[in-house]
């Protein structure tokens, strides 16, 4: 699963805590809950209504609904928001006509009064295919940066290799707003900047610091030479 998940998640001990898996039909949302239950593909069909499964991580227990994104099914989204903690939004990221549909869902539900201290994780999904859309091309569709008052990170990922899930704990934000996400080049240079997890606040009382990683990548094409610069913050966490 990552050890984005397992470092945040192992913060809450041994209660359970209610995930739900949303995302637009054909995104890939029961497939990645298939890869966090089993660590492999499941052939699966449209789900109608929800899936739910259990998943421990290091006794913790996360109850994951998985919930069906075909457009008739979407009004009763909100039946399930009640003691959510967290959100993962599935995104298929070479359906480029329906993005803006995926943002409209998107912030009905952090206006949701439910879901109002929910992180949100995004997976920008179906990373295999070809001409598919970066994490950060989502990202700046999403509007991702206006999102002041929920913690969220978007991932990369490919649901059916389980490619994204593993490297998780390398999360891509901006360090000049609340998250966000930023990639530039400069010439030869390409550089990296990313916050991971700002000040939140769940349910469950628990208090994340802020993370910083910042990287740059120079590419010498003459001498086909990589060299990687990489400073990393600590990680504190409160328990309350």
């Amino acid at each position: 699963m990552g050890l984005l998940f397992a470092k945040l998640w192992s913060l809450f001990c041994n209660q359970e805590h209610k995930v739900i898996v949303v995302g637009l039909d054909n995104a890939g949302k029961t497939t990645i809950l298939y890869q966090f239950l089993m660590n492999e593909v499941v052939h699966t069909s449209p789900t109608i209504g929800s899936n739910v499964e259990e998943i421990v991580v290091k006794n913790t227990h996360f109850l994951m609904w998985d919930i069906g994104g075909q457009e008739s099914l979407r009004s009763s989204w909100n039946t399930y928001y009640s003691n959510t903690e967290f959100i993962i939004l599935v995104v298929d990221s070479i359906d480029r006509e329906r993005l803006s549909i995926t943002r409209e869902e998107l912030y009905r539900m952090l206006a949701h009064e439910d879901l109002r201290k929910a992180a949100v994780l995004i997976f920008a999904n179906k990373q295999d295919m070809k001409g598919c859309m970066s994490a950060a091309e989502i990202s700046k569709s999403l509007t991702l940066s206006s999102i002041k008052d929920h913690p969220w990170h978007i991932q990369s990922c490919c649901a059916l290799t389980g490619e994204g899930f593993k490297d998780g704990q390398r999360p891509n934000q901006d360090p000049g707003s609340l998250n966000g996400i930023e990639e530039y080049d400069e010439g030869e240079m390409r550089c990296h900047v990313s916050t991971r997890w700002k000040e939140m606040k769940t349910p469950s009382g628990v208090v994340i610091s802020i993370y910083t990683y910042w990287s740059r990548t120079q590419c010498d094409a003459s001498k086909n030479i990589r060299l990687t610069f990489t400073i990393k913050s600590s990680i504190p966490f409160e328990l309350h």
